[in-house]
């Protein structure tokens, strides 16, 4: 590294700022590009694929800034942090060296960016603190804003529920962290990274910033001390790292419903969300079962699917409500066909929090809520509890959507400092600049023939520098002619020049008219967010309804078009399926190849033993009864032609634990 005294000024700065972000690549903003330096350089540079350059000995590398989130999303994919390092105040305007600083740091866990996230499924970043033999365990989404605690039993019961959730990134405080053993334990479930963290404040303080944070809306007494100091660990983190971003986060939800535990080898087992060797999304019953047609209603299914009920009423709730859709073709395709307009809400959301949101964004956030009305009156008369539920939870946000389809352009450009974004006709001041600088010089040229024919100076001539701007030129010879309203500003060997009071007001207009629109444009922009930011809890309770309505339609979807039926679900102990299949092996098997099955399991026949030759069937039998079980307590209708489940409270499975039914390879066939 250079010698302190051999420093530039900006690279002082650049290594104050970096000795706080140690552990993070620091993208540092110069201009229109995040340059960076040193050992930052030399990484993202073979990471990145960048030229790596130097100047005064010091390694460089840069990415545009109109680009970096595909650079951001790479580096945050290879489990690197990344520090935004921003100018704080106009270059222009400064006086010296900009003033810079980290706005956010990115990483696995608090990425927001579209590139870097799974567009099915949550990206969490959870924080576990233990408190022998309980353990507290919070965890948060921010792109979405969602931000989920609970009290686990046992290391057990914690393994069950991380698996479920599979957090990008662990946050740890030190005792853990440097817990190796325990370390080795949660990654052997998860890819997850692990931060360290220490959470300096005690219980009581805990609950206070939790508090602080969300006023009213946090019931914090119902925390208990455990998940109250884990969600505490979690929000100190994130206002270090997110810095004034987390507008959007709600209040911490206290996760009491009763779901069935899956540990993490009945998952992998019974292929929930990823199958075969290759643990690929195809050939799972999430694959199956997931017609969703907006991201939250696919993220919304796979946390039922992650979480089976074990409450009847709620169970029966879901089957009424996709009863409904599969009776009704029309209502089903007009609702689907809607949905379909509809942007991922929750993380746009979570981008106007940020304040990334572009015209773009807030466009596509405007076209999503303007189908709401559609929707809810799509809804109207149906008497099934959860879809009266929904509409009720859907807003139109008809304030919001007027403002910003008056505000903004049909189709924005990317950057928001690009200009373009505001419609004609929102903004006088916009309409004058834009005005000014479309047609400027065409201003001007009119104004040179104006100047001739009220002088009568043929050879009268408009010119510029960029020393004296814009300037009447004429000629020694006519300069008994000159008007008295004419100022003089230059005089050379043969002509003077002069300006008016018209011709400065035209400058003024046309010199700078770009840059100040651009900037008004921004600011304007601004406050379209401002406006979008006071309705965000709106906006997050309607996308929560469009995910449920989604997620309910894909079920229906999927059992007209499999021929599934509704079980019954009740609390006794007996378990019937009819002519049952396995949802998966009959989509990939031949037309009729696959022979339905029947199971009774009562209280005294408790146990059937399965045999039978290699490739007869048994591991799909087995996991059939468990995958129908399953679809039921999640509301699902399932492969039979009929079926009977008393509540199940547990799965195990361990069978063909290296088949791949998908590949239809049997644990013999994969072996050999």
């Amino acid at each position: 590294m250079a010698k302190e005294q051999a420093l530039t000024p900006m690279l002082k700065q650049y290594q104050q700022i970096k000795a706080q972000h140690s552990e993070s690549i620091l993208f540092f903003r110069l201009g229109d590009f995040y340059e960076m330096f040193y050992d930052d350089a030399v990484v993202a540079a073979r990471e990145l694929e960048l030229v790596l350059t130097s100047r005064s000995n010091v390694p460089m590398c840069g990415v545009p800034c109109h680009a970096a989130d595909n650079y951001l999303a790479r580096l945050i994919n290879k489990g690197y942090k990344v520090a935004i390092c921003e100018q704080v105040e106009d270059p222009r305007k400064a006086k010296g060296l900009v003033r810079r600083e980290v706005t956010r740091v990115v990483t696995p866990g608090t990425v927001i960016d579209e590139k870097a996230l799974p567009g099915k499924s949550n990206n969490y970043i959870a924080a576990i603190i233990s408190e022998l033999p309980r353990w507290g365990l919070a965890w948060a989404d921010v792109s979405t804003g969602e931000f989920f605690t609970k009290l686990c039993r046992d290391a057990e019961e914690l393994t069950d529920e991380l698996v479920r959730i599979m957090p990008a990134e662990f946050l740890l405080p030190p005792e853990l962290s440097e817990d190796g053993s325990f370390c080795r334990r949660l990654q052997l479930y998860s890819p997850g990274i692990i931060t360290s963290w220490t959470l300096a404040s005690d219980l009581n303080a805990a609950r206070k910033q939790l508090q602080d944070h969300f006023g009213a809306d946090i019931a914090i007494d119902a925390l208990p001390p455990a998940t109250c100091l884990a969600a505490a660990l979690l929000m100190d983190y994130l206002l270090a790292t997110q810095r004034n971003s987390l507008a959007h986060l709600q209040a911490p939800q206290v996760t009491t419903a009763r779901y069935m535990p899956l540990d993490p080898a009945t998952r992998r087992n019974l292929e929930l969300v990823a199958a075969g060797r290759d643990l690929k999304r195809e050939g799972s019953l999430l694959w199956v079962l997931d017609k969703t047609v907006t991201a939250m209603g696919a993220r919304t299914l796979k946390r039922w699917l992650d979480h089976p009920l074990l409450e009847v009423d709620i169970i029966n709730c879901r089957q009424q409500a996709v009863g409904k859709l599969v009776e009704d073709f029309m209502l089903r395709q007009a609702l689907r066909e809607k949905l379909q307009a509809v942007r991922d809400l929750e993380r746009l959301a979570g981008r106007v929090a940020y304040g990334t949101a572009g015209g773009r964004e807030l466009q596509a956030l405007r076209a999503s809520l303007a189908v709401v009305p559609a929707v809810k009156e799509l809804l109207d008369g149906i008497q099934e509890d959860l879809i009266i539920a929904i509409q009720q939870q859907l807003d139109p946000l008809d304030e919001i959507v007027d403002l910003l389809g008056r505000a903004l352009v049909d189709n924005p450009p990317a950057g928001i400092r690009d200009g373009g974004i505001i419609r004609p006709g929102y903004n006088e001041e916009v309409d004058s600049l834009r005005q000014a600088a479309a047609h400027g010089r065409e201003w001007i040229a009119n104004l040179e023939a104006e100047e001739r024919q009220r002088t009568g100076i043929k050879s009268l001539k408009v010119g510029f520098n960029r020393v004296f701007g814009y300037y009447l030129e004429v000629t020694r010879p006519n300069l008994s002619q000159v008007p008295p309203d004419y100022e003089r500003k230059q005089s050379l060997a043969n002509a003077e020049r002069f300006v008016t009071p018209r011709l400065q007001e035209l400058e003024r207009k046309v010199l700078g008219a770009e840059e100040k629109l651009i900037e008004l444009e921004y600011d304007l922009l601004q406050e379209l967010r401002q406006k979008v930011m006071a309705v965000l809890p709106r906006i997050q309770r309607t996308a929560r309804a469009i995910g449920v309505l989604d997620a309910l339609l894909s079920l229906a979807t999927v059992a007209v078009d499999n021929n599934y039926i509704c079980p019954q679900v009740h609390m006794g102990k007996l378990i019937i399926i009819k002519q049952g299949r396995h949802p998966v092996v009959e989509l990939v098997a031949s037309p009729g190849a696959f022979v339905p099955n029947d199971t009774y399991l009562d209280q005294e026949q408790r146990v059937h033993i399965i045999t039978g030759p290699n490739m007869a069937g048994k591991s799909t039998y087995i996991r059939q009864v468990a995958l129908i079980v399953l679809m039921a307590q999640i509301g699902s209708f399932v492969p039979a032609a009929e079926a009977q489940i008393g509540l199940v409270d547990r799965i195990f499975t361990r069978v063909g634990a290296a088949d791949d039914l998908f590949a239809g390879q049997s644990t013999f066939m994969v072996e050999m």
